[in-house]
């Protein structure tokens, strides 16, 4: 499964719109098999921040650990988040 992140819109600011993003589509991460991988898109992303980032990839991370993938992670604003959330999390992120 894909998650385009943009769908949520292109700047992610704050810690409330990353947990009600979260929530809107954790219905759609249930209906999941228990092996399927998830590849989390940036595509058209400009603006992430760590508060957003935690609310949103921070669970996802817990449920799906090596199950998930980062792609198009090099806007200096999604690296950088990314990055951030690592530190803070003590875990890695795979990314493509």
């Amino acid at each position: 499964m894909t998650i385009f992140i943009a769908k949520f819109g292109s700047v992610l600011t704050s810690r409330q719109a990353g947990r009600e993003a979260l929530a809107a589509f954790l219905p759609t991460l249930d209906g999941l098999n228990g092996k399927e991988d998830i590849l989390v898109d940036f595509a058209g992303v400009s603006t992430f921040s760590p508060s957003w980032g935690d609310e949103f990839l921070t669970p996802l991370q817990k449920r799906f650990g090596g199950r998930m993938t980062l792609k198009n992670t090099d806007n200096p604003s999604v690296s950088l988040t990314i990055s951030t959330l690592e530190k803070i999390n003590g875990t890695a992120f795979k990314k493509m």
